[in-house]
């Protein structure tokens, strides 16, 4: 599942101090920056693959670390940690560590306008929508079962009408027939569900009302407060690089096949899909990375369905602004 003030003016101004003072901008030291990545490498972290090969950040005068993530990372944990300077996040996690734990994080930006996760099934037995699940077994992933409960509560539907069971993300039940649905990306495990001789079909929890971003941009207040001028930056150049990327998202998966993408043991076709499916997810009008009042407050009533408080102010566009 706008407040703003536009800083061009002065970051415009700041830069030609700067290169009046003696060398330009680009021919000064860089600044060291890391970003924790909310998974492993895959098609969902394309754009900054491309922005890190193509010197987009070093073009912003940032030398980037990127860290990749994983089942044992939490990303918030991270940065709280000093072992990054921002994270891809999931709102609900983020906004509960602001409003349960004090947390002093500030989302920024949202990669995903809308999260791609959903119900995925089987084309012979499908689930298309979420009064389909009333009598059928689904698996869940722990950390996930109260994103499906506000699924179910949104749409009226009992809780104890509907079988959850664990899920290690691994859809060879649902082909077996062991469960009717599972919650996943529907970027990714249809093409592994053709792979095991069948055919997918899936909806969005986002068009259901669990209306949330996805990899949302999360930084500590600190970092925001003393370095704000790098976090535009990146916000820059990983918009150009995601902007180039989904331009074309077959072209570059393969160029990666013996770096980002070695050792996972997936396949190019499969990060091609995948790079392909996100794109309408991502793409958004007021640009990558964006986040419209409208869409804010989505997030917000969202969360508020399963308990999770959150407000206006822990969002913040004006970085976007710069951009």
């Amino acid at each position: 599942m706008a407040f703003t003030i536009n800083r061009r003016t002065f970051i415009q101004g700041a830069a030609i101090a700067g290169a009046s003072a003696g060398l330009p901008l680009r021919a000064r030291a860089a600044s060291a920056l890391t970003m924790q990545a909310a998974w492993i490498n895959d098609a969902e972290f394309s754009g900054y693959f491309l922005a890190m090969d193509k010197g987009y950040y070093s073009d912003e005068g940032l030398e980037l670390t990127y860290l990749s993530g994983g089942p044992d990372v939490i990303p918030e944990s991270t940065i709280i940690a000093g072992r990054a300077d921002l994270a891809l996040t999931t709102p609900d996690t983020t906004i509960r560590a602001i409003s349960e734990q004090g947390a002093k994080f500030k989302i920024i930006g949202a990669q995903y306008q809308k999260n791609p996760i959903g119900i995925v099934s089987l084309k012979k037995n499908p689930v298309n929508t979420p009064a389909d699940l009333v009598g059928k077994t689904v698996a869940v992933p722990p950390v996930n079962t109260v994103t499906v409960e506000a699924l179910l509560s949104l749409n009226g539907i009992d809780r104890n009408a509907v079988n959850i069971v664990p899920y290690a993300y691994d859809p060879t039940p649902l082909v077996r027939g062991e469960i009717d649905a599972s919650l996943d990306f529907t970027t990714n495990v249809p093409y592994t569900i053709g792979l095991l001789g069948e055919e997918a079909q899936s909806f969005l929890l986002y068009d259901h009302g669990v209306t949330l971003f996805n990899d949302t941009v999360v930084v500590t207040e600190e970092t925001l407060a003393s370095r704000r001028a790098d976090l535009v930056a990146w916000l820059r150049a990983s918009r150009r690089g995601w902007d180039e990327n989904l331009a074309d998202p077959s072209l570059y998966p393969p160029q990666w096949e013996d770096s980002w993408f070695k050792g996972t043991g997936r396949s190019i076709d499969n990060e091609v899909f995948f790079n392909t499916a996100q794109k309408d997810l991502i793409v958004s009008g007021g640009g990558i990375f964006s986040m419209s009042e409208e869409a804010i407050e989505k997030n917000l009533a969202a969360l508020q369905a399963v308990g999770i408080n959150g407000t206006r102010e822990m969002f913040d566009t004006t970085l976007l602004e710069e951009v």
